[in-house]
């Protein structure tokens, strides 16, 4: 690693520490020509996925737009959204595949929402599954409400 200082291409590690729930390694260095000491940052290279959207376009994933769609569903409650569009983000880099659909990625949100917290899902559902009137509104409730039960019975 090359001194931002002097130039010297030859350091020390003084300290490592995870970043970033374990995705990246901070390390603290010490430069052996002048002595001074400064900070390097170590993260896992992948290859970037393409998201095909409902239109046929194709763009590179972003974690942002994600993080959005999923904040506004869950406003004023208490989920961590971070943890979601990691846990997706990991598992779309782990799948190997890429290209992935938007349709995918909603299922995938849907998923998650759905075991953390019934009214985001509710919220996320509505707009991602475009419900056009009260009864498809109030038939997927139904259908939340059906498997909350069967789960409160096991």
């Amino acid at each position: 690693m090359k001194c931002p200082v002097c130039g010297a291409t030859d350091s020390r590690v003084l300290d490592s520490r995870p970043i970033d729930d374990g995705n990246s390694i901070k390390r603290r260095r010490e430069c052996t020509g002048c002595g001074r000491r400064f900070n390097t940052y170590e993260v896992i290279e992948t290859s970037p996925v393409t998201v095909i959207k409902k239109d046929g376009s194709r763009e590179f994933f972003d974690r942002h737009k994600l993080m959005t769609g999923i904040a506004r569903a869950c406003y004023k409650r208490d989920v961590d959204v971070g943890a979601i569009v990691t846990a997706i983000e990991n598992e779309l880099n782990n799948s190997l595949a890429g290209e992935v659909s938007t349709r995918e990625i909603g299922e995938m949100v849907m998923r998650r929402l759905r075991e953390i917290d019934a009214v985001s899902y509710v919220r996320f559902a509505s707009v991602y599954r475009e419900f056009r009137d009260v009864d498809t509104f109030f038939s997927e409730l139904q259908e939340l409400m059906r498997n909350n039960q069967g789960q409160a019975k096991t």
